[in-house]
């Protein structure tokens, strides 16, 4: 056979087929100079999606198991505020918390015999019925001295009263409290043992 040449009849050089698309094809996918624009020209530089790490390829698409997990994924449950103390059921916070501490309170102020206890009674108040309620009731000095602190309404946050003798029954009964619109425990300790240094009852009184 006999072998082309791309010289024509005159020995002028024919243009390939190559060389006459060349033009159209690069004016059809040149970018536009009014405004940018992305060419769908393949590049060798782009990385190939399928066949590159998607940790070190931007352009790798990742698995559609992996992205619906993704999308999935809850958001992290912010973690709840444990529950005070005085939130606690009236009886439970009295007996678990409130009684220990004030005893504690007490006993760091120099009282050696004190007996402290948590119970419903009559409240002993001279000439005066005023039926049953909760009460702390504590003493020293073999009972001699004596106070009670009352919760009538079963609520740390509701009325309280206070009262205390000296080897006799109390004839006055005291509002504890009162003026706090939220009642806490370290408060309930400390108002108590204000009021009883109060009396001349603790340290060295």
């Amino acid at each position: 056979m006999a072998e082309e040449n791309n010289q024509n009849q005159g020995g002028q050089d024919v243009p390939s087929t190559v060389e006459q698309k060349a033009p159209s094809v690069a004016e059809e996918n040149a970018p536009s100079i009014d405004s940018p624009e992305t060419s769908n020209i393949p590049t060798a530089n782009a990385p190939d999606p399928a066949s590159v790490n998607a940790e070190n390829n931007p352009n790798a698409s990742k698995p559609a198991a992996a992205k619906k997990a993704a999308e999935a994924k809850p958001a992290a449950a912010k973690k709840e505020k444990a529950p005070a103390v005085e939130d606690k059921p009236f009886l439970d916070f009295m007996q678990q918390d409130y009684v220990p501490a004030l005893s504690n309170a007490i006993a760091s102020e120099g009282v050696r015999d004190l007996t402290l206890s948590f119970a419903k009674q009559e409240i002993p108040i001279r000439g005066v019925q005023l039926g049953e309620c909760w009460q702390v009731i504590g003493s020293w000095q073999n009972g001699y001295r004596q106070f009670n602190l009352y919760f009538p309404e079963e609520n740390i946050q509701g009325k309280k009263a206070f009262s205390c003798n000296e080897g006799k029954i109390p004839s006055t009964l005291e509002s504890f409290l009162i003026d706090e619109r939220k009642v806490s425990l370290d408060m309930l300790v400390s108002r108590l043992v204000y009021r009883l240094n109060g009396q001349k009852w603790l340290g060295r009184n």
